[in-house]
């Protein structure tokens, strides 16, 4: 497999990292059509986990296989698919090398009460990953959790050993928990703050969230304040966000969250081009939507990305 001067360059922005690791990302980055353009769209399928399966499915009956999502992220030329560990393992020799996979290594469940704290169960391990052929491993942070520091060391050490077996780390940060308000958990301060944490724990993609342009943190909103940080459209926001990612040398690519109007998700890609970032991760969006309408909708994702629409 080639890899274009656009991947080579983002390759080249992970200095120290195992020839694996490296391997495993220009897998992700060269696969299906935004291949080569270092624009990136995923399909994540771990909503089963997080809201249940009828909140998950229900809309669309056909997501309860998972070769339907499998066959979705071929058919739609997405970069790679990412899901916990049995929806993977009901796939994975039919679908074989057909497109790269994702390992989501932890995962919650809304059936947790609200003084549990906010948190995630270890449920896969690396040498999963290697067995079902994955290219990365993925993890879910919560800053903003009294459980983040716990958060924090397990996937310090999942990523260290990934990243020997030359498995690639992508870190879903997604602040929430205790020390943050639900207005917080996506404003502008804190999902920087969210980008430039998973940065540092060595994620080599990084998924957070789209921002709004509230301020959480007083002492924060003096220096964006002061210093005159442009917060005050989609894509500037984004651009910000890449900023706190090590200047952009870092991939990041931003949720969809829940289902919402055609309109609204391109308009969510153009700013996510234009500031920058990588690309889209994109789950209830796509699956909850007809296969018919789904292909249609990540079809013009993946124009916008190349600049066409």
């Amino acid at each position: 497999m080639k890899s274009t001067r656009i991947v080579q360059k983002i390759l080249a922005n992970y200095e120290g990292e195992t020839p694996g690791v490296k391997a495993n990302l220009c897998r992700m980055l060269m696969n299906g059509k935004l291949g080569g353009t270092g624009k990136m769209i995923i399909l994540p399928v771990d909503q089963g986990f997080e809201h249940g399966p009828a909140r998950s499915f229900a809309p669309n009956p056909a997501g309860y296989d998972p070769h339907y999502h499998y066959q979705l992220a071929i058919d739609a030329g997405l970069n790679a698919f990412a899901a916990p560990l049995g929806m993977l393992e009901a796939g994975a020799d039919t679908f074989a090398g057909q497109i790269p996979t994702i390992l989501k290594a932890n995962s919650a469940n809304s059936l947790m009460s609200a003084t549990a704290g906010k948190n995630q169960a270890i449920t896969a391990s690396v040498d999963d990953a290697l067995r079902l052929g994955c290219a990365a491993i993925g993890f879910t942070i919560y800053p903003g959790s009294d459980c983040a520091l716990e958060m924090f060391e397990e996937i310090s050490a999942i990523r260290e050993e990934a990243a020997a077996k030359g498995v690639a780390t992508v870190i879903w940060s997604y602040p929430r928990g205790e020390a943050i308000s639900k207005d917080g958990e996506t404003a502008i301060d804190i999902a920087a703050y969210a980008a430039q944490i998973a940065a540092l724990l060595g994620a080599h993609v990084i998924k957070i969230k789209l921002s709004t342009d509230h301020l959480e943190l007083a002492e924060a909103k003096k220096v964006y304040e002061a210093q005159g940080i442009d917060i005050a459209t989609q894509a500037a926001r984004v651009r910000h966000c890449m900023d706190a990612a090590f200047a952009g040398r870092r991939i990041v690519v931003f949720s969809g969250g829940a289902k919402k109007g055609e309109n609204s998700v391109y308009d969510d890609a153009r700013a996510i081009r234009d500031g920058g970032g990588n690309g889209s991760i994109i789950g209830r969006n796509s699956f909850q939507r007809s296969r018919e309408d789904a292909l249609t909708m990540l079809g013009k994702l993946v124009e916008i990305y190349k600049g066409k629409a």
